[in-house]
């Protein structure tokens, strides 16, 4: 898996790539991470990369032709074919929100090349003629893409085999199919009590199916507080059994 990224700022990858559980997935080769500076595509004493808009406005536009260049470069030590190019995405407020159903897509393919953004904006007709996903980490705006794209990156390589110490860890996650999409549960360590709080009585009773029980209900319970969205879906999915339902009324 190979994820190009074009930056402005390429010097903030490096205490990310080896930082944390999933630097093990770059120092693998296993997320093989290329950082491309679009300045070094750029012409002039001065190597430009944005100007002012048309039309007038605050702030700056990135040019389309440095862009250009950048991608060019990335496209030919790729030696992809026309017709198997890996996708170029942008990180912009218009794209889809990046969910768990998209990181396990994006975990199983072979990459693609991410285009940060940066200033008001990246001039529209590079985006018509190379852009063919936008995505958006939220309802919000950030400063350039870098930030989205370590998000990215971050969780696909977790998923990543062998990344996390625990195989089946993630499959405990939050939003994860094997926990029907709900929320996880609340999560508790030594000591037994602290600041007069006890660990709860199931998990300290060494009864598996009791405990098993206990964290299934935590997370319904926990899911219709904040995303009682996730748990329409999971009914509608045929995922809440009948216990699960009697813990959902009880909860009013």
């Amino acid at each position: 898996m190979r994820f190009d990224i074009i930056t402005l700022f390429p010097e903030l990858f490096a205490p990310f790539l080896v930082s944390g559980v999933t630097r093990r997935a770059y120092a693998s080769g296993q997320v093989a991470v290329h950082l491309w500076n679009p300045r070094d595509h750029a012409e002039g004493n001065y190597r430009r990369v944005d100007d002012r808009p048309f039309g007038g406005g605050p702030g700056m536009v990135m040019l389309a032709e440095p862009l250009a260049r950048c991608l060019a470069a990335i496209r030919a030590e790729r030696g992809e074919p026309q017709d198997g190019q890996a996708p170029l995405v942008l990180f912009s407020p218009i794209g889809e929100s990046l969910n768990h159903a998209a990181v396990e897509r994006w975990s199983a393919s072979a990459g693609a090349v991410l285009l940060c953004g940066r200033y008001e904006g990246i001039d529209q007709r590079f985006v018509d003629a190379h852009v063919d996903l936008q995505m958006s980490l939220g309802d919000f705006v950030l400063s350039g893409g870098e930030i989205a794209a370590m998000a990215l990156l971050d969780a696909v390589a977790r998923l990543q085999p062998g990344v996390l110490h625990d195989e089946g860890s993630h499959q405990l996650d939050s939003f994860n199919p094997a926990l029907d999409g709900l929320l996880d549960c609340p999560h508790y360590t030594r000591p037994d009590e602290w600041q007069g709080r006890p660990v709860p009585a199931p998990l300290m009773s060494g009864h598996h199916a009791q405990i098993e029980r206990w964290r299934r209900d935590q997370r319904l319970a926990t899911t219709a507080k904040h995303r009682p969205d996730l748990i329409d879906v999971a009914r509608k999915a045929g995922r809440l059994a009948p216990a699960d339902e009697a813990v959902l009324a009880k909860l009013g």
